[in-house]
C-alpha cells in the first residue's frame, strides 16, 4: 500500500508538471536559438555604425545577458515559480549596486559618450584635464594618454566627457604661433624681413595660407612680433624648435638686439 502511494503520489507530479517542465525546456531550446540570433543582428547593426571595438563588446555582453536574463524569467514562469517577487529582487539589488558604484557609472556614461560622439580616436594628441598627449586606449571606465616625455596618463571618462578637450589632430594642418622680442633701437621693417627669412627657409612651411609676421605690442622693453607659419601636422615641433633657434642666429647675424634684464652693481667707497 504504501508503494502505491508513492507511486501515486508520483504519477501527479508528473502529470502536473511534467507538461510544464517539458515546455519550459522547449521555450529555453529555443529562446537561447532566438536569443543568438538577436545578438547576432545587433553586432551587425553596432558594425554598420563603426563603433569602437571596446563599446561595441560591452554593449554585445550586455544585451545578451538582458535577454538571458528575460529567458529566464519566462523559463521559471512556466514552470510556476513566482517570477514577480524575483524580478522585485533583482530591481533592488541593482539599485544597490548602482548606488555604491556612483562614480564608476559615471565613468561608464562618460566612456558611452567618448565612444558614441568621438569627440577624439586612438592615435590623436589631446588636451584636457590639465593633461596633454597621445590617445593610447579608450576604454570604458578610462582614457589612457601617452605623454610626449613618454609617460601614461589614465584619465576617468567621466570627468574626461564633461571638460572642454583640445584635438591637435583633427585637422591636416596646424599654425605655429611665436613672439619674438626685439630692442626699441631695432629697424621694424628688417626685423620682419629677417623673421620672415628664417620662416620661408623651412621647406615644411607652407605657402598657403602665407607666412605672417606683425607687430603685436609695444612693450615697457620690447618690441614684440608675433609670427604665424601654418605646417602640416607631423611637422609641427620639428618647425617649432627650428624658428627659435634659427631666429635667434639670424638676430645676431643682423645685429638685431634682443633685450634681456641688466644688472648692475654698485659699490660704494667707504
Amino acid at each position: 500500500m504504501e508503494t502505491e502511494k508513492w507511486i501515486d503520489k508520483g504519477w501527479d507530479v508528473i502529470v502536473n508538471f511534467g507538461p510544464k517542465v517539458l515546455a519550459a525546456i522547449a521555450i529555453w531550446i529555443i529562446g537561447g536559438v532566438i536569443v543568438k540570433y538577436l545578438l547576432k543582428g545587433f553586432n551587425k547593426a553596432m558594425e554598420k555604425k563603426g563603433l569602437e571595438i571596446s563599446l561595441k563588446k560591452f554593449l554585445s555582453d550586455l544585451v545578451g545577458w538582458g535577454l538571458k536574463i528575460v529567458l529566464i524569467l519566462v523559463v521559471l514562469g512556466t514552470v510556476g515559480v513566482e517570477t514577480t517577487s524575483f524580478a522585485a529582487v533583482l530591481a533592488a539589488a541593482g539599485l544597490a549596486i548602482g548606488l555604491a558604484l556612483q562614480g564608476s557609472l559615471a565613468n561608464f556614461a562618460g566612456g558611452i559618450l567618448i565612444m558614441i560622439f568621438k569627440p577624439f580616436k586612438i592615435g590623436d594628441f589631446i588636451e584636457a584635464q590639465g593633461q596633454s598627449g597621445t590617445v593610447k586606449e579608450i576604454e570604458i571606465f578610462t582614457t589612457k594618454l601617452l605623454t610626449p616625455n613618454n609617460q601614461e596618463v589614465i584619465m576617468p571618462n567621466g570627468a574626461l566627457s564633461n571638460d572642454n578637450i583640445v584635438n591637435y589632430s583633427t585637422e591636416s594642418t596646424r599654425r605655429v604661433n611665436l613672439t619674438f622680442g626685439v630692442g626699441y633701437d631695432s629697424d621694424i621693417k628688417k626685423t620682419k624681413e629677417v623673421i620672415l627669412g628664417v620662416i620661408n627657409s623651412h621647406p615644411a612651411v607652407l605657402k598657403d595660407p602665407a607666412p605672417a609676421v606683425n607687430v603685436s605690442e609695444l612693450a615697457d622693453s620690447s618690441i614684440n612680433f608675433f609670427t604665424r607659419a601654418w605646417v602640416k601636422q607631423e611637422d609641427y615641433w620639428d618647425v617649432h624648435f627650428y624658428l627659435i633657434e634659427r631666429t635667434k642666429e639670424a638676430f645676431d647675424e643682423a645685429g638685431i638686439d634682443i633685450p634681456y634684464p641688466h644688472q648692475v652693481e654698485i659699490h660704494k667707497e667707504g
